[in-house]
């Protein structure tokens, strides 16, 4: 008889890994997205240890991918439609499914509503109905501990991704901190601290943790000097991952993530009307600081 299979299920709290994504890739010294792929191979040769078995006996037969998003309508002057396609495709190239729900608006203001009671009514049917031995959530919340405890009582071992970490916010000086639920952690056959593992504070050496994020690409960013105090206001030319450009003849002027005021640069679209001052990076070029949204209808495009 042969070594039997270990069937693994991953369901992921869309939101949360957006945030974890965004702060390795914006705010910790990696300056790099995780990796779908790297996370997958990282879950596969953990539970393997785990099990006591080889990778290759460790399956991964299900990954679903849980988040609410903006309609169409709202990001159709954005780069964020675009943004998100381009992440979809990577999720479909990994073989994760995605749900997606409409973001509600609360008070103002567009948020997530449900989102976490269909990850664990799908998490737990899907449990039930393909029998994976292990499922593993990459979530904080401990909204999710009945969800583990229904797992456990039907004999599913359950694996916990969580990352602890505080960062000060440039854009308003706030501290900004996540932590993992302790009653989440403390349900969980495998819960593993993320972050630990990734800055060198606990060690295991069957993985190499570069490989959970994504090749490195060159640096764009130049840093500023001192702005010239002049305040000007123009449109917003283009967005990239953490950068943009401002329409300023001849040559447009770059913009950081980091120096924008007042909003997330996800909140900010292709032709809004936007306020800056002009500063100089270290090679004398011209570029962009304290870039504050104009309230105001956005600029059509010719």
């Amino acid at each position: 008889m042969g070594q039997p299979l270990t069937r693994i299920g991953v369901f992921y709290d869309g939101n949360y890994f957006l945030h974890v994504s965004n702060y390795y890739n914006y705010e910790h010294p990696m300056r790099r997205r995780i990796s779908i792929r790297g996370l997958h191979e990282f879950v596969t040769e953990y539970i393997a240890e785990q099990e006591k078995t080889e990778s290759r006996f460790c399956k991964i037969t299900d990954a679903h991918y849980f988040r609410g998003r903006l309609s169409s309508y709202d990001v159709e002057h954005s780069t964020r439609l675009l943004a998100e396609r381009a992440f979809d495709d990577i999720l479909i190239s990994e073989g994760v499914v995605t749900h997606y729900l409409p973001l509600k608006v609360m008070d103002g203001r567009k948020e997530e509503k449900g989102i976490d009671v269909w990850l664990a009514l799908e998490a737990y049917e899907l449990t039930k109905h393909k029998l994976f031995d292990v499922v593993v959530l990459i979530a904080c919340d401990g909204d999710y501990v009945p969800l583990v405890r229904k797992l456990n009582t039907i004999g599913t071992k359950v694996m916990i991704l969580g990352w602890d970490f505080q960062f000060t916010d440039n854009r308003n000086g706030k501290v900004r901190t996540t932590v993992t639920s302790i009653d989440l952690l403390g349900e969980a056959t495998y819960p593993v601290a993320m972050h630990a593992l990734i800055d060198g504070r606990a060690r295991w050496d069957r993985f190499d943790f570069d490989d959970l994020f994504v090749p490195k690409e060159p640096e764009v960013y130049q840093p500023k000097t001192i702005s010239n105090g002049k305040r000007e206001q123009s449109y917003v030319l283009s967005l990239k991952d953490g950068y943009g450009f401002i329409a300023k003849p001849p040559n447009n002027l770059f913009f950081h993530w980091s120096d924008i005021n007042g909003i997330d640069f996800n909140e900010l679209n292709v032709n809004d009307l936007v306020e800056y001052s002009i500063s100089f990076n270290d090679r004398g070029q011209e570029v962009a600081s304290d870039v504050e949204k104009v309230v105001g209808v956005p600029i059509e495009e010719e």
